[in-house]
């Protein structure tokens, strides 16, 4: 269900992708006009072009007046993979942390960009959401456990990990890791933990060992990405 109250096939970024791909006419198109063309309401095509004047997008107009886009200069659309995405997200996050002022402002800005186009498989988290939120140094710390996070989640291993929760009390515990996610600035791994009996998300970034058992493990009902999935549709 759209925002604005009407049913839509497609997401935020799709449609996002989409209003400028359409503005891109260089004519001037009305909220309505556009609400008719992508089937939502005008109240979600209002919030859409908050959205991309945000993140930098020149658009120009306003509501019973219309909206044109005044640069037709665009990048054409990239599909990334995750590992290209990572990539981009350590230099735009080294160059945010960058001595020179214009430098790391425009770092900023090109993380807005990209957050406002990231698929929208899940909701973000209240705080937390793009590039500019965490210090880049907390962000790198999750980085070099992604080798076996993705070797585990793919081969089913079982792993020993230690983990700083957010009130700072560390635990060791086993977990069958289910799947990995980038949250524009951050990765978290999903997993069903033995401590907890229970899926918990881990981030990254607060593991502060990791250790492969040796260990493997078969999908039992209750315990797989699928259920963790079902549940949190509910």
């Amino acid at each position: 269900m759209a925002k604005g109250g009407k049913s839509t096939g497609m997401g935020r970024s799709d449609r996002l992708y989409d209003l400028v791909v359409i503005l891109r006419d260089g004519a001037r198109h009305t909220s309505r006009e556009l609400a008719q063309k992508l089937k939502v309401s005008e109240r979600t095509i209002w919030r859409d072009m908050a959205v991309l004047r945000s993140s930098g997008v020149p658009v120009e107009g306003e509501r019973g007046v219309g909206y044109i886009l005044t640069a037709p200069i665009t990048l054409p659309p990239l599909n990334l993979s995750m590992g290209e995405l990572e990539a981009l997200h350590l230099a735009v996050a080294i160059l945010s942390e960058a001595a020179d002022p214009e430098l790391a402002e425009n770092a900023a800005s090109l993380a807005t960009k990209i957050d406002a186009v990231l698929p929208e498989n899940a909701p973000p988290p209240s705080t937390g959401w793009g590039f500019a939120i965490y210090p880049f140094a907390d962000a790198a710390a999750g980085f070099r456990h992604l080798p076996l996070l993705r070797e585990a989640v793919r081969e089913k291993k079982v792993l020993r990990v230690t983990y700083r929760g957010l009130s700072d009390e560390r635990t060791t515990r086993l977990v069958q890791p289910l799947q990995l996610e980038y949250w524009g600035r951050v990765w978290t791994m999903t997993a069903w933990c033995e401590l907890r009996s229970d899926f918990r998300v881990f981030r990254l970034d607060r593991i502060e060992g990791l250790i492969d058992t040796g260990a493997t493990f078969r999908d039992e009902a209750g315990r797989t990405l699928a259920d963790y999935l079902a549940r949190s549709n509910l």
